[in-house]
């Protein structure tokens, strides 16, 4: 069956990246994880998703496996988390960062998850759906595998939620053009959309918390924003060089002004089976 995951953005098919392109996906990945903004999302999914003593968890689209070994933290040694992902590359990193807690790594597909009915407790999926070829196919997988009861927890981007403030309108408006259709998935509000899809998923005990993400430096804004990031490499823009080089000059000088801001909102949903 051909893979949800499609070639949209770089981190759709990181397998597909040239070695030094799939290595600062990974930093990126592991950079985002540490950012505070991050994790103040990731606290609200944590009780959201409320992982017991002994559940076992599904963490799909787990990327470096920093989420999947925190969950295996939650629920302790009688637990487990399924750390799944697509890349085999990200997957092999994972193994290598493994720090022996109870984390088991595979390769898989979202969309068509290789597990059986009702074996897990709980799912975590981060910042993966808006990467998908069908949302509503992966939800229903999600809810597939876990049980009667169980809470499955989805986080995702709402980047037409993305504000910046300290540049000129009209020059992000024409960058914009070039970063939605290359640096965000086509599916740019996938964020807000997720509480409905849960509905229409049959879930119940729902809740929906947007939580904005504010970024006052663009050294900060950059470690999740590609179109902040000097050293995303030239010909990953698909801009005029002119406009990117002016674009990152002002987003430099309102750094060095002090009145350098961004936003954008992250959802988390969760619900129950």
């Amino acid at each position: 069956m051909e893979p949800a995951q499609k070639e949209r953005t770089p981190f759709s098919d990181i397998d597909g990246l040239t070695a030094p392109m799939s290595e600062i996906v990974l930093t990126a990945l592991t950079e985002m994880g540490r950012h505070p903004e991050i994790r103040r999302v990731r606290r609200t999914g944590f009780d959201a998703l409320r992982p017991a003593l002994g559940a076992r968890l599904l963490d799909a689209g787990s990327g470096s496996g920093e989420m999947a070994r925190k969950l295996a933290a939650e629920v302790g040694p009688r637990g487990e988390v399924i750390a799944l992902d697509c890349s085999a590359a990200i997957t092999a990193a994972a193994v290598g960062r493994h720090d022996n807690s109870n984390v088991r790594y595979v390769i898989g597909d979202v969309g068509d998850l290789d597990l059986p009915d009702g074996c897990v407790d709980g799912v975590w999926c981060e910042r993966v759906l808006q990467h998908v070829d069908d949302a509503e196919r992966a939800i229903g997988e999600l809810c597939r595998v876990t049980r009667p009861g169980g809470r499955i927890c989805l986080i995702d981007t709402d980047w037409d939620s993305l504000a910046f403030d300290g540049m000129p309108p009209r020059l992000w408006d024409s960058v914009w053009r070039y970063a939605r259709g290359h640096f965000t998935p086509p599916e740019r509000n996938m964020g807000r959309t997720l509480r409905r899809r849960l509905v229409a998923a049959g879930l119940s005990n729902l809740t929906a918390t947007p939580v904005t993400c504010l970024f006052g430096s663009p050294e900060s804004a950059a470690v999740v924003l590609p179109m902040v990031n000097p050293r995303v490499p030239v010909d990953s823009w698909q801009t005029p060089p002119a406009l990117r080089d002016e674009w990152l000059a002002c987003v430099a000088a309102a750094g060095a002004r002090g009145d350098f801001l961004a936003v954008l909102t992250i959802w988390v949903v969760a619900g129950t089976v």
